[in-house]
């Protein structure tokens, strides 16, 4: 698909906030590894290729496992991931749905057992984050397949 706007020169001041708050979810204290799950499962989820494409290198240059990444989709199933990265796959899961418009008070209890409220703040800010992105790339058919992992300063 040709892309239809190339929105970090269409709009560069709303372009820098989503980057800045990017930025805020990488300064937080959660796990990268965890970052990049859930940023893949909601990617997932929206069906965005071009951000599947983008945190899966971004994931296996991490060391994340090809098989975690493979049956991310299937995670209840899989007993590749601990309870904290289940609780925040089905945080991702019921925040990026919002079905009913409501998020279960029982999935609620579980992300508490697993994260205190600065870590449960940050990742729901991870997850609004990833579903901006997914529906900028989605909506304006941003490339897939282009990125490369940044090399990282020693």
């Amino acid at each position: 698909m040709t892309p239809r706007v190339d929105y970090r020169k269409a709009a560069p001041d709303a372009f820098k906030a989503m980057l800045d708050l990017e930025a805020g979810v990488r300064r937080s204290a959660l796990e990268p590894s965890l970052i990049e799950l859930v940023k893949m499962r909601v990617s997932q989820i929206n069906g965005c290729a071009h951000c599947l494409d983008m945190h899966s290198k971004d994931a296996r240059a991490a060391g994340e496992t090809e098989q975690r990444l493979y049956l991310l989709s299937a995670w209840r199933e899989a007993p590749f991931y601990s309870a904290r990265e289940r609780a925040a796959l089905g945080w991702a899961e019921a925040v990026t749905r919002l079905v009913g418009g409501d998020v279960p008070d029982e999935l609620y209890a579980q992300m508490r057992e697993q994260f205190d409220e600065k870590g449960l703040v940050e990742l729901t800010l991870a997850i609004i984050a990833i579903n901006g992105w997914n529906r900028m790339a989605i909506a304006f058919r941003a490339s897939v397949g282009g990125h490369t992992v940044a090399e990282k300063a020693t």
